[in-house]
Order: structure tokens, then sequence, then C-alpha cells
């Protein structure tokens, strides 16, 4: 999964359980680790909303509040030079699809047989 500083909100949901059901490597830069939820509106006088965060996530064992405010740290940290970027270059994609090419090379993907046709001659 790629992730940099502009992931936020279920983005740092999302990686957060990239990793947690060990699905695979996260890769890039910390998120910015914004997660707090908005559940609707208040209405104002003037016609207005206000939108107020009430709630946020902690770990499955409700020891630690998590991503609020830190974000989720990539296993392979990589950072898009900027002036590569502008060229065209994305090195958090390369480095990704290099990852993903070895991960294939050392555990190749199955395909699990077919079924048994249904017999519909009833």
């Amino acid at each position: 999964m790629l992730l940099d500083e502009f992931s936020a909100s279920d983005g740092d949901i999302a990686a957060y359980r990239f990793r947690k059901y060990k699905i695979g490597p996260v890769i890039g830069k910390r998120s910015w680790g914004g997660v707090v939820g908005i559940r609707g509106t208040l209405p104002l006088l003037d016609g207005g909303n206000l939108m107020k965060p009430e709630f946020s996530r902690y770990d499955v064992e409700g020891k630690e509040w998590i991503m609020e405010g830190k974000g989720i740290e990539p296993d392979i940290y990589i950072d898009n030079d900027p002036a590569k970027e502008f060229d065209g270059v994305d090195q958090q994609l390369d480095k990704a699809i290099e990852v993903v090419l070895d991960l294939l090379k050392a555990k190749p993907p199955t395909v699990p047989p077919s079924p048994p046709c249904p017999d519909k001659s009833r």
C-alpha cells in the first residue's frame, strides 16, 4: 500500500488495517494522522452548520489511542524527490512495483480449482 503525508482520515485507517491484517507492506511516508470523526452537524441560526469532532480510534486491545496526531509509519520509507516527481518519476510507486514483483516471485499466486459443474438434470 502506498502512503504519504497527504494520506489522512480513512487513508490512515486503511493503512493501519492493511498492516494489522498483514495484507502487505506499507510504502512511502508517514500519514497525516487526522482521524477524529464527525457525526452529523449542528444547525446555526444563520443557516450555517457546526461540525464538531466527536470520536477517534484506539487499538483492538483497548490500551492506547492510535493514529490521531501520530499517523501511520510505513514499513518501507521512501520520500519522493520533488525534482524527479516533476519529471514524472514516482519513487514511491517504483519501489512499490519492485516490492510487489519480488513478493510475487517469492510466493507465486495460486488459483483454486473450479468446483464441479452443478447437476441441473433434475
